[in-house]
Order: C-alpha cells, then sequence, then structure tokens
C-alpha cells in the first residue's frame, strides 16, 4: 500500500463478491491502493434452508440477504478509510460492482420483499444470487419461443438465454409464487439496489441492462412474445423491470445524508452508476482495446473483452454496445464453476492423510495438491475432466449439466483428479476462446484477475492450453479498482473510462508464457475433452438431464426440515 500525500484526492471502490464485500481507498491520480477491509456476509449463500426456519430449499437454488450487503457500507467501508489513513473529507466519489446477475425483489420504495414479514419464509422474496441455477426450465422455454419466432436480439446471446438472468429467474417467481411475483414492484440488480441505498435514487445501469436484461437496440423483448411465454408475464417490462438506465461511469446521484453516517464518507460526494465485478475489472488491468480478453478467476471465471465491430458469437453472455466502455462493443462469456469445482474438490474428495501431510508441511490442502500435480507431466494422470459442477455458462449455456472424470483406476491419487480439474477449466476456457475467433471476433490478448492468479501452476496450464501470453492484473482487489476507477470520472477527475484506465490501472504483460511442447500436449487432451464436451453437452446423450429429473423427483420425497449448512469461503 501506498502512503497517502497533500493535496490529493481520494475515491472508494467496493466490490461485492459472491461470499463477502470489500471496500479499497484509491489514490485519483495514479491509482494508487492505500488502504482495503472486507466484510463476510453473517448468512454467505443461503442453498439448504432458509434463515431462521425450517423452510427447506430444492437443489440449484443459491439465495442471499440483502442486509448482508448494507453491512459493507457500514463496516468494510468505515476500516477501509481508517487502514489507507486519509481524511474523508478528501474523498471525492464512490463506486460499487456486484455479481451479476444477482436479483433483488422490492417495493416501491426498495424494500425488499424478504424483509416483510408476510414474506420472511417465502423464497422467492429472497435475493436469488447469479448461481442460482433452479429457472433452468424456464430458460429453455424462453430461448426456445425466441428461436421459433425469430426474434432478432436472441443471436447477441449467441443463441440462448440462460437460467441465471433477469427473465428466466423472475419467470419462475411468477410462475412459483405469484403472491410474490404481484407484491414485488421493482426486479432490481443488487448492482442497482445498493447505488440506491447510497443515493435513495434508483438507475439502472446500461452494463446488466444489455447482458442480463436482453435490452438491445433501446428496447426489451416485446409484451407479444413475453405474454406467449406466460399471459402473466406480459408486463413484466412495464410493471417490474423498466427505469431509467444509466451510463458506466455516469454519476447515478450523490451520497445521501444516511449512507454518508454508514460510511463516514461526505454526503454529497459523487456515487458511480452500479456495474459488474468482471466489467469494471477490464478498465482496472488497463485492458480496454479490442481483442484484450479480461478472464476474472474465483469460484467462477467471467470472460469480457471489447470489438469494434458487433458478431454473433456461439453461447456468449451477451454483446453489448458501450457494454465496458464507451465507443466499443463489449462481449461476455463464463464459467459458472472454476474455484468453487476446486474448493468442492478439497472439501469433500480429499482424504484425511492429504489434510494431514498438508498440515506437517505447513501448507494449505490447495497448495499441497498444487505442489503435487506440479510434479507430473502432462497426461501422466490418464484423466480428462469436465468442469460443469455448477452447469455450463458458455458456451452450451445449460445449467442441468454436470461435472465428468474419464480415467479413473484404482491407482488414481487425488492430485491426479485435482490436477485434472485445473486442466478442465482451462480447456473450458479454451473452447471459449475458440469460439470467438470462429466467428470473427479474434483474442489476442488473455488478462487474468482474481483470486486464482496466484496459483502460478494454474496459470502455466492456461497458457500452454489456450497458446496465448498471459499477462496478470498488478493489483489483489481487480473489481474494487476498477470500480474506483468509475468513481473517479464520475466524480469529474476523468473524462472518460479509457482515460482514467491508463493513469490509474495496473496490469505486468506477459508473465506466463506457452511452453511449445506442453501446448502440444494439452492439444491432444483438449481434443479428448472436446469429444465428451459435444457427447455430453450437445445432444447425443442426455443422461445428465435425465438425472437431474430423476433428484427433482427424490428431492420432493426428502423429509421437509433440515439443519441449514454454511458453505466455506473458498
Amino acid at each position: 500500500m501506498s502512503n497517502p500525500q497533500p493535496d490529493e484526492k481520494y475515491v472508494l471502490g467496493v466490490d461485492y463478491g459472491t461470499l463477502s464485500g470489500r471496500a479499497v481507498v484509491v489514490r485519483v491520480s495514479d491509482g494508487a491502493e492505500l488502504g482495503s477491509a472486507v466484510h463476510e456476509y453473517p448468512h454467505a449463500v443461503i442453498t439448504q434452508t432458509l434463515p431462521g426456519s425450517d423452510v427447506r430449499l430444492p437443489p440449484d437454488w443459491a439465495l442471499q440477504v440483502p442486509q448482508d450487503y448494507v453491512e459493507v457500507l457500514q463496516s468494510a467501508v468505515p476500516a477501509a478509510l481508517r487502514s489507507a489513513g486519509v481524511d474523508a473529507a478528501d474523498v471525492i466519489g464512490i463506486a460499487t460492482d456486484f455479481t451479476a446477475c444477482t436479483m433483488v425483489p422490492v417495493i416501491e420504495d426498495g424494500t425488499p420483499l424478504n424483509e416483510l414479514p408476510q414474506f420472511a419464509t417465502r423464497p422467492h422474496a429472497f435475493v436469488k444470487l447469479w448461481r442460482h441455477h433452479a429457472a433452468q426450465s424456464q430458460a429453455v422455454r424462453i430461448s426456445t419461443l425466441a428461436a421459433g419466432r425469430g426474434e432478432s436480439w436472441l443471436g447477441r446471446y449467441g443463441g440462448l438465454i440462460s437460467s441465471e438472468w433477469e427473465f428466466a429467474k423472475g419467470l419462475q417467481v411468477l410462475e412459483e409464487d405469484p403472491e410474490v411475483y404481484a407484491a414485488m414492484d421493482h426486479w432490481v440488480e443488487a448492482a442497482d439496489w445498493i447505488v440506491w441505498q447510497l443515493t435513495d435514487t434508483y438507475v439502472r445501469n446500461a452494463c446488466t441492462a444489455g447482458y442480463k436484461g436482453i435490452y438491445q437496440d433501446g428496447q426489451y423483448p416485446s409484451e407479444d412474445y413475453l405474454a406467449a411465454l406466460n399471459p402473466g408475464f406480459a408486463g413484466f417490462v412495464r410493471d417490474k423491470l423498466e427505469h431509467t438506465i444509466g451510463q458506466l461511469g455516469s454519476p447515478a446521484g450523490t451520497l445521501s445524508a444516511r449512507a454518508a453516517a454508514w460510511t463516514g464518507l461526505p454526503e454529497g460526494i459523487a456515487v458511480a452508476v452500479g456495474n459488474v465485478d468482471a466489467h469494471v475489472t477490464a478498465p482496472a488491468a488497463n485492458a480496454v482495446q479490442p481483442g484484450q480478453m479480461v478472464a476474472i478467476m474465483g469460484t467462477s471465471t467471467c470472460h469480457v473483452m471489447n470489438a469494434e465491430e458487433l458478431a454473433e458469437v456461439p453461447g456468449m453472455c451477451g454483446a453489448v454496445q458501450g457494454g465496458i466502455v464507451e465507443g466499443l462493443w463489449g462481449y461476455e462469456a463464463g464459467q459458472s464453476g472454476v474455484g468453487d469445482i476446486f474448493g468442492w474438490f478439497v472439501n469433500n474428495c480429499v482424504p484425511p492423510r492429504y489434510v494431514d501431510a498438508a498440515a506437517a508441511a505447513g501448507l494449505g490442502v490447495h497448495e499441497y495438491l498444487t505442489e503435487l500435480a506440479s510434479e507430473q507431466v502432462i497426461g501422466q494422470h490418464g484423466l480428462v475432466a469436465l468442469d460443469w459442477h455448477s452447469g455450463n455458462r458458455s458456451v452450451l449455456v445449460d445449467h442441468e449439466l454436470s461435472g465428468v472424470f474419464v480415467g479413473q483406476t484404482l491407482a488414481t491419487r487425488p492430485e491426479d483428479m485435482y490436477r485434472a480439474l485445473l486442466e478442465a477449466t482451462a480447456f473450458g476456457t479454451r473452447t471459449i476462446i475458440e469460439a470467438f475467433n470462429a466467428s470473427g471476433v479474434p483474442v489476442t490478448e488473455f488478462v487474468v484477475a482474481g483470486g486464482l492468479l496466484k496459483n502460478p501452476l494454474l496459470m502455466q496450464i492456461y497458457a500452454d492450453v489456450i497458446n496465448l501470453p498471459l499477462s496478470v492484473i498488478d493489483s489483489q482487489q481487480g473489481p474494487a479498482l476498477g470500480s474506483a476507477i468509475h468513481a473517479a470520472v464520475a466524480a469529474g477527475a476523468y473524462p472518460d473510462v479509457r482515460t482514467a484506465a491508463a493513469a490509474m490501472g495496473r496490469v505486468r504483460r506477459g508473465v506466463y508464457r506457452p511452453i511449445p511442447e506442453n501446448v502440444r500436449a494439452y492439444d491432444e487432451l483438449f481434443a479428448e475433452y472436446t469429444t465428451l464436451h459435444d457427447y455430453f453437452g450437445r445432444g447425443a446423450n442426455e443422461v445428465m438431464h435425465r438425472l437431474k429429473a430423476i433428484q427433482r423427483t427424490a428431492a420432493g420425497h426428502a423429509p421437509t426440515t433440515a439443519s441449514e449448512e454454511m458453505e466455506p469461503a473458498l
């Protein structure tokens, strides 16, 4: 961390992740990060039972409690200011980013429905986290109907709409709890809800509207289309979704007296329009030129990049004019599970003797398995895996898919499977890159941000698998730094995001480079991955979908109460 300087101005970036929110104090002149703090969400991710009740959730649900987000403002922001040692009077702006698509059902004044006594035990009244995948059947209907009607917007989403997005989740609420749907005045991205809490003004950000809200060329899907999905859904856009849209880097308003008391920041400073964690990271890495793909690698991975032209890329999460920076088409793709998969394996598939050996070596289990895996020659483990433990976001856009190992024997060891999973996520990224290249949107540089860049074996595997040099963001808090850049623009310190990124962004170019013999070895394994990918993912064998159906039937006969299991932080 750098020291504060006299006469300098500062901004706050607040990054809302899956399990915590983090605040970073950043110097406007050069992007130096002066202090930070993290607040863990008390309720974490809710997947088993609702807090304080015995209401059990079905499979594929993932909920959160919105008050946890407010606590980040009350706790992490003041702590970050103390850590930085700066005078709050010298802070000129604040900006936030969020995981998308995280949806909050609220009444007219912004109060979340779960905070109303009559809805406190209704699952659909809670926040639906990005990885809530229980709306897959609605997503399939949305995509199928759009394709049959020739809806012009479908191609900009790679031909498929995800169960993670606003329309699928909204339709699920209508069809499974119409009383909650009727009580909901606004269906709000958490990225916008938290800005609403800061400013007392609701502004819908252009990023999530375009990528998650099917907003293209100034309009949403028509009422006629929505009525064909479900007559009760006809007014979804008009009644629940449509709202004033703010452009990225613009001020959404100013800090209210209430939020100033929460944060310790001056009332009236600029609050930037909300944004998404992945998209704000591109400016943080100073990677806003065409062809620079930024991968934000954490529990999941989001891939974002800019291009001068519009193209339809199969399975992408959207192409939006100005979706990352003004004047360029912003593209998004992603993988629903990456760090989550590694965490699942360590928490559920590693025998006690490995845990003991890691402790004896003074290492965490992840680090210990990485050391063992790094000693292997490529292909030595005899395995290939599919990285679909949390479904497939790109390029198949199907969250009914699930993980696979092929090649296991009685000699297979934990480090073999761990390395195969590392490689599987790299193969998933290569599949995405090849889809972009084949569609006329060439990827020329791969820039990594997020917590997983701390694993050098994983980074080298990615460089070898995708056969591109890997640059890395020179910040441990990429999204928060990116939000701070947007705060500086909203406060008027820079004329636009690209100018601010050049001054405040941080990146180290070409840190990992592909090794030719490794590239050749991984080409062979990638061919096997692709065979499995297409066999299970493109309709040759629907076993994964059948198993999901069997699981849902069995869950309907499961006990109605259970002790809530909190998910560990990764």
